[in-house]
């Protein structure tokens, strides 16, 4: 494959036969070397095939290979002759994180994080299967996806102001309960408010850079304090849905498919009827994801509050944000000069709208969207804010972690025998984990870097840093 180098972050993998558009990937060439050694480089080229695509089919710089779109894919495709992709989505559908601030100092609690982890194990349900406090049965999770965070405050789950601090405050508009299998429905009956498994955390950090004063006062991100990051997604559910339609999509499109260079690629015309179900069905997994890391929130506080014995006046604890990263949402962006309405598919990709628009909530136009970048549970993560060059470049897109360099797989094999709770214990960073397998998958260099990989995109003016955190903490499945 032929990768042309545009500047010191951009790389243009050009059209070749079949291709629509040119590949555009953000990376170092150290970042680049490992795209191109687990096939991810070749998958933005074959995104680049799609009927509709425009722009380019991006990579970001946490790229590695997924289903069909790599991890940390991009792509817009054209509304009215364009298609939709379930493996632009993902599994889990609007999989995303959401980072809660506080005023609780870091040096007051120190002493007790390990208590404090095991008690936050104890209250938040994480693990495969896993199921929480909440069983709905399925006539109430219909209210749920068509209604996303609005049913979660009719339970008293949020208070209403909190629905400017998360992307679309919480609700895709058009989510067709109905177009949804039952088998979804059991799989969602008992899965909202946990965590799950795999890369899905509760992290517990501490604010240890400021780098935009203003802007991080702003966010209420205080130096020393600490900062609770979930990231979770649709769980079973929405990786029913997926499952359902991708088959679906195989029998009833086989003219597109044969086309493709890559069956996992499978999708349907956005206005067709099939194309039409899955949207409606992808908006109630994303208003399902919406309200469970909404329901996990409200239990990480009632546990704080009931373990360190604060008032929600003492712990100041506050949402910031919560963005979804495996989405396609309807926008409008420019294309050749020209404002055209797409369907923008990002897995593994975080939206960052610049200060101004119009598309984020009023509470951030000021300042720019939120921009939550995760690390791996050994190394940190980062607050930043997206910037005007994302929309001329990559359709309002970022990365969206410090994305794999080795598969479960082989994180498995590499570090067996490996003490990964010790070790991170040593560097001060508590976890906890249903099992140690789950412990040997997450290992910190299983990871890229994640100061690299958001160096890249700021180095490329897509974003802009505002803090970085240091994990002490961390609960996974």
């Amino acid at each position: 494959m032929k990768v042309k180098k545009l500047d010191e972050y951009r790389w243009l993998i050009p059209r070749e036969k079949g291709m629509r558009v040119n590949g555009l990937v953000y990376a170092t060439e150290k970042l680049l070397k490992k795209m191109e050694e687990d096939q991810a480089l070749k998958q933005v080229q074959n995104v680049a095939h799609l009927p509709g695509i425009v722009g380019y089919s991006i990579g970001m710089p946490d790229l590695h290979w997924g289903y069909g779109f790599p991890i940390g894919g991009v792509a817009g495709t054209l509304e009215d002759e364009g298609v939709i992709s379930p493996g632009g989505v993902g599994y889990d559908i609007n999989c995303g994180c959401r980072l809660l601030t506080s005023r609780i100092p870091y040096s007051e609690v120190k002493n007790k994080m390990e208590e404090f982890v095991a008690h936050l194990f104890r209250d938040i349900p994480t693990g495969v299967g896993s199921e929480g406090e909440i069983y709905l049965p399925k006539k109430e999770l219909k209210k749920v996806v068509r209604d996303g965070v609005d049913w979660a405050i009719r339970k008293g789950y949020m208070d209403r102001e909190e629905k400017d601090h998360i992307e679309e405050w919480g609700v895709l508009e058009g989510a067709d309960p109905d177009a949804i299998s039952d088998r979804a429905y059991e799989r969602g009956e008992s899965q909202l408010g946990t965590l799950g498994s795999g890369n899905h955390f509760l992290e517990i950090g501490v604010v240890t850079e400021i780098y935009d004063a203003k802007l991080a006062q702003a966010f209420s991100l205080e130096e020393g304090c600490l900062t609770f990051m979930v990231h979770s997604g649709s769980r079973g559910f929405g990786h029913q849905i997926c499952d359902d339609y991708l088959k679906k999509m195989i029998s009833a499109f086989p003219d597109i498919l044969g086309r493709l260079p890559d069956r996992q690629l499978v999708c349907a015309p956005i206005k067709s009827d099939m194309g039409k179900k899955y949207i409606a069905a992808m908006k109630g997994a994303a208003n399902f994801a919406w309200v469970n890391r909404t329901i996990i929130s409200y239990l990480l506080i009632r546990s704080v509050e009931r373990f360190f014995r604060l008032s929600p006046k003492e712990h100041g604890i506050k949402l910031l944000y919560d963005v979804c990263h495996n989405i396609a949402k309807f926008e409008d962006h420019k294309v050749d000069g020209k404002k055209v309405r797409l369907c923008v598919h990002r897995k593994g990709a975080t939206r960052a709208f610049p200060k101004g628009d119009t598309r984020i909530p009023e509470v951030f136009r000021d300042t720019g969207q939120p921009v939550l970048i995760p690390g791996s549970m050994g190394e940190g993560s980062y607050v930043l804010v997206g910037l005007e060059k994302a929309l001329e470049e990559t359709f309002g897109s970022c990365c969206h972690g410090a994305g794999r360099v080795q598969s479960r797989h082989q994180a498995i094999k590499s570090h067996r025998g490996v003490d990964i709770k010790g070790k991170l214990k040593k560097e001060g960073i508590i976890v906890m984990a249903k099992g140690k397998k789950t412990l040997l998958e997450e290992a910190p260099d299983a990871y890229k870097s994640v100061d690299e990989v958001v160096d890249v995109v700021v180095g490329a003016g897509l974003a802009k840093k505002v803090a970085r955190i240091r994990p002490v903490g961390c609960i996974k499945g």
